[in-house]
């Protein structure tokens, strides 16, 4: 009589790649990269506010219609919501993991206090908190409207005053901005180095490209609010 077979129990490419340290790594900087082409395109969305209403409602109603009509109304916007929402889950639970393996690797004390990580991990890991509750706060603020008092639905233009408008916006807003200059500034030559881009030759056009990037998206951003609290924009 045969016998049974055994069941393969050898793990899946899949499971080892997120298992891994390097796996782990690796889906941190791709998602990290998907997340700046958005954040690139985003700005470049935000600065068409400085053409006046028409023109940034206007652009607000084309991005709820891309793709029609082989697409439905909001279709392609869900499509890059849902796609945008996997990318930053993954990238925080890797982070996440990713500490969690850094802290228990280290041994259980030491003689002498040391420094629990460099300035750059602490930027980053405080950084990321402050951008995921940001994320929240401003999907409530001009997504679903919950907490902008004065938001008017289909006047994007309008919600976006009515945020910069308020100390408490503008507050959150630079802040959240200010944090995410600093995690780009770091997370693009860590990603470039993750993803075998990096090397000797390249160390300083990475960081060069790092800070410019940082530098470029930080002030595309904040130049909206600013626009609005000094009446540019209004």
């Amino acid at each position: 009589m045969a016998l049974a077979t055994r069941t393969d129990r050898r793990p899946s490419m899949t499971r080892t790649l997120w298992g891994s340290t390097v796996g782990k790594k690796t889906v941190m900087a791709v998602t990290g990269l998907i997340m700046l082409g958005y954040l690139v395109v985003h700005m470049l969305g935000n600065l068409k506010i400085f053409f006046g209403s028409d023109e940034f409602n206007g652009y607000a109603h084309w991005l709820r219609t891309l793709g029609e009509p082989f697409l439905h109304y909001e279709w392609a916007l869900w499509i890059f919501r849902v796609v945008l929402l996997a990318a930053v889950v993954l990238h925080a639970v890797s982070a996440y993991q990713l500490s969690r393996r850094d802290i228990r690797a280290r041994p259980a004390a030491y003689v002498h206090k040391r420094r629990r990580a460099s300035y750059a991990t602490r930027t980053m890991r405080w950084g990321g908190i402050i951008l995921g509750l940001f994320i929240v706060w401003h999907l409530l603020d001009l997504t679903t409207l919950t907490v902008n008092e004065n938001a008017q639905h289909g006047r994007p233009y309008e919600n976006v005053v009515a945020t910069f408008s308020t100390p408490y916006g503008n507050a959150i807003y630079l802040t959240a901005m200010l944090a995410l200059g600093l995690h780009i500034r770091h997370g693009f030559w860590s990603a470039a180095q993750t993803l075998g881009a990096g090397n000797a030759r390249r160390e300083r056009a990475l960081k060069t490209t790092a800070n410019a990037l940082a530098l470029v998206l930080t002030l595309g951003f904040i130049a909206v609010p600013v626009a609005v609290m000094t009446g540019m924009v209004k």
